[in-house]
């Protein structure tokens, strides 16, 4: 409809959206939503699991993207229908939060949807959707607290098996014992004690890629890896035991605020002007010299003079670092960022092992190792190709996010779809205690849990219901760590399989899957408004055409 018009009583229209505006009401607005949702649903639907497949994105540009990441996939294929949006935002929130689960959310409220779908043809409120849900899905949180084993913070090889679990799913796995230990490594050395748990910024684990080599021969390195070279031809290439200054100021000389002029007449005259200049870049290397510094790693500019007097002491210096880089520099070697250097004293300088440049194919980098107590590390991704090592690093970082949320919150339930499965059938037994709609809403949700079980069945190749109807006969008998082992198409105990999952991933995937939908059920009218769009293509007079049109659609509205 191009205008929403009401007429009351016999007197004329009233217009109130201006032309080209649309507007979709009632059931038809709402059909039109969870039908955008449940595509985007089915689009990651297929990449759940270890047997799932991946997608190969390409961008506007030609960039390929191959990955089976939930978040990834939304992401890159820029989605324009606005219930869908919400979807692609839980994944990215899950991603976020949790670092894992983001498929399963997805695929989740999907479901929900779906569900609520044939709900509504059979005249249930929405809003009596909604409440079933949001009741139904308290519930379901509360049956995975319920199932979830408490474990130790301390505990490596736990951390290793949900490491591991995590990255089962990825293309990167027969390289996955390698990674994981890596993984581990890097956030038990970042953590820090916070009460009782561990708290671990993530940041603090830096991820380095370079393609060439093989993923097996990525390390882990108890520093960090710059990606710069050494400024100057004439410093050296390693340095032992190395003291090092992190300079947040530029060594060269600032240039005046207000424009300023010298009038030089001889050149007698300019050489001494030159002398002066390099006096004072010589009185700022003598500062770092004092300081007893033997590397200086600067985020800003250091001037060519400067690096002359550097070399020549010996200094190894790198210019124009990130300032994240830096601030994560001044965690792995205990420095302090100095902004004046009269202020730099031999107690602001961080040490290492050594600090050298290497080689890497073709680019030189320059690696601070062998800190003692790095609050910051780096790990080195390798990967015959740069779509290979893009998808390392994309798993490791659902790694490193997966031992975060054990070490935060030290809980962990059984993966292979065992507590979405559990969680079904405490919900299904305990919606009969719900009086009216909500009761069939309730059911619902139990039948939406079960549809992460059933997309990894049918991703394996296994029957999904002859599947699913043995995995609830099991998981009735008490034996909660039941799930399916997709690798040997069979349904086994996941824990002797060491599949494991942080209760962390599981919860923030029924609470965002459950929001989701709940949102986009209660909508039940979307307005667009037309885009102020220029003169219309084709138009001879190019005020007539896109000026008048919405002069004129908006001429009742002034006369109101």
């Amino acid at each position: 409809m191009s205008n929403v018009q009401a007429s009351s009583k016999g007197t004329m229209p009233v217009v109130l959206l201006k032309e080209g505006s649309s507007e979709t009401k009632g059931r038809d607005a709402q059909k039109n939503n969870i039908s955008a949702s449940k595509i985007i649903a089915e689009i990651v639907h297929s990449s759940l699991g270890p047997r799932g497949m991946d997608k190969m994105l390409v961008d506007s540009l030609g960039d390929v993207t191959i990955t089976n990441d939930g978040a990834t996939i939304l992401k890159e294929i820029d989605v324009q229908h606005p219930a869908a949006k919400m979807l692609v935002e839980i994944s990215k929130s899950t991603d976020n939060e949790v670092g894992d689960g983001t498929t399963s959310a997805v695929v989740l409220a999907g479901s929900l949807l779906e569900n609520a779908e044939s709900l509504l043809a059979q005249d249930v409120h929405p809003t009596v959707i909604v409440d079933g849900y949001r009741k139904a899905a308290k519930k379901a949180e509360e049956a995975l607290r319920e199932i979830a084993d408490a474990v130790s913070p301390d505990d490596r090889g736990i951390l290793a098996k949900v490491a591991k679990t995590s990255m089962q799913t990825k293309l990167v796995r027969k390289d996955s014992d390698l990674l994981t230990d890596l993984v581990v490594r890097a956030v038990m050395a970042v953590a820090d004690k916070d009460g009782e748990g561990r708290a671990v910024d993530v940041d603090d684990v830096k991820v380095e890629k370079k393609a060439g080599g093989s993923v097996g021969d990525s390390r882990l390195v108890e520093g960090i890896v710059l990606d710069k070279e050494i400024v100057h031809g004439g410093m050296p290439k390693r340095i032992a035991d190395a003291k090092i200054a992190l300079l947040n100021a530029a060594l060269e000389i600032s240039k005046t605020e207000t424009d300023a002029k010298i009038n030089i007449s001889n050149p007698q005259q300019l050489k001494s002007f030159l002398d002066e200049e390099n006096r004072m870049l010589k009185t700022m290397v003598d500062k770092v010299i004092a300081s007893g510094a033997n590397v200086v790693l600067c985020q800003k500019g250091i001037d060519d003079m400067a690096q002359h007097y550097l070399a020549k002491a010996n200094i190894q210096a790198v210019r124009r670092i990130k300032e994240s880089d830096l601030s994560k520099l001044a965690k792995a070697t205990g420095a302090r960022i100095v902004t004046n250097l009269d202020d730099l004293f031999e107690k602001d300088l961080g040490s290492a092992a050594s600090v050298e440049e290497r080689k890497i194919e073709e680019d030189r980098w320059v690696f601070v190792e062998g800190c003692r107590h790095p609050k910051s590390v780096t790990i080195l991704l390798r990967g015959g190709s740069q779509r290979v090592v893009d998808e390392a690093e994309r798993s490791v970082h659902d790694a490193v996010m997966v031992v975060k949320d054990v070490l935060e919150l030290p809980s962990v339930v059984a993966g292979g779809g065992a507590p979405e499965t559990y969680a079904a059938s405490q919900v299904r037994g305990w919606s009969k205690s719900l009086a009216g709609r909500e009761q069939l809403a309730a059911e619902k949700y139990a039948d939406s849990l079960e549809s992460i079980p059933l997309a990894l069945s049918e991703n394996a190749g296994m029957d999904p219901i002859d599947t699913l109807t043995s995995l609830r006969s099991r998981q009735l008998k008490g034996e909660k760590w039941t799930g399916i082992d997709v690798m040997k198409a069979r349904i086994s105990n996941m824990k002797a399989g060491d599949i494991i999952e942080p209760l962390a991933v599981k919860s923030q995937v029924v609470s965002s899957a459950t929001e989701a939908a709940c949102m986009i059920l209660r909508i039940d009218d979307v307005v667009a408004t037309a885009k102020s769009a220029g003169p219309p293509p084709g138009g001879e007079g190019g005020m007539g055409g896109g000026g008048m049109g919405g002069m004129g659609g908006g001429m009742p509205d002034m006369g109101m």
